[in-house]
């Protein structure tokens, strides 16, 4: 499960992922360094323009926004046959970008927190996916975009603090996953693996 995770100096977003963004000055990106589910995110779609995002996906046919709140991840096992994932994941996936992740240790009452990043600092993508929702019940309601971060088997690293890790892409399969011309779940679902061990580095955070 990936429940929380921050971004700090979000400026470096433009450069790293190499945002297209047709209006200048480009806005910023205030730094959040406990990003929570139902929140408004920051997601690259496959134009390569941020768009903001409420964390929590909601599927097109639903009836009601309270099912994002059990939606925030999606299991890369199975994700192509579950139908609130399967049409985003050949069609609609986004990049998350980040700073680093928080998962707990411990049982309930001596839980410890531990941030995990890149041992150099850098950003990083979480594979994700998106949809749009509108209100059933308010004809004239506007659209929301909601996400949702898929996640896989945890890396060396991140095994002994939690048994899944958000599925972090490699910057040279980033472009494979917002093509939007990869369709095929197999080719899809292969980029779904755990991030390497020893380019992350894990530290309990304070609370």
């Amino acid at each position: 499960m990936c429940g929380r995770y921050e971004i700090i100096d979000g400026k470096r977003v433009y450069s790293r992922f190499r945002v297209a963004q047709p209006m200048l000055p480009m806005p910023e990106i205030p730094d959040n360094g406990d990003v929570r589910p139902t929140q408004h995110v920051l997601a690259l779609q496959a134009d390569r323009i941020l768009a903001s995002m409420r964390w929590g996906l909601v599927p097109a046919w639903a009836q009601d926004l309270r099912i994002g709140s059990k939606m925030i991840n999606a299991r890369s096992e199975g994700i192509a046959s579950k139908p609130s994932f399967r049409r985003p994941l050949r069609s609609r996936r986004c990049i998350i970008p980040a700073s680093a992740f928080f998962e707990w240790q411990g049982s309930p009452g001596a839980k410890v927190k531990y941030r995990i990043a890149r041992k150099d600092d850098e950003l990083f993508g979480f594979a994700g996916l998106y949809d749009t929702w509108r209100d059933p019940g308010d004809p004239a309601g506007g659209e929301l975009a909601t996400c949702a971060i898929i996640t896989t088997h945890p890396n060396d690293l991140v095994a002994p603090i939690h048994n899944r890790m958000p599925a972090i892409l490699l910057p040279e399969d980033e472009d494979y996953w917002l093509d939007p011309d990869l369709t095929e779940p197999e080719e899809i679902i292969s980029l779904l693996r755990p991030y390497p061990a020893a380019l992350l580095a894990a530290k309990p955070a304070r609370v």
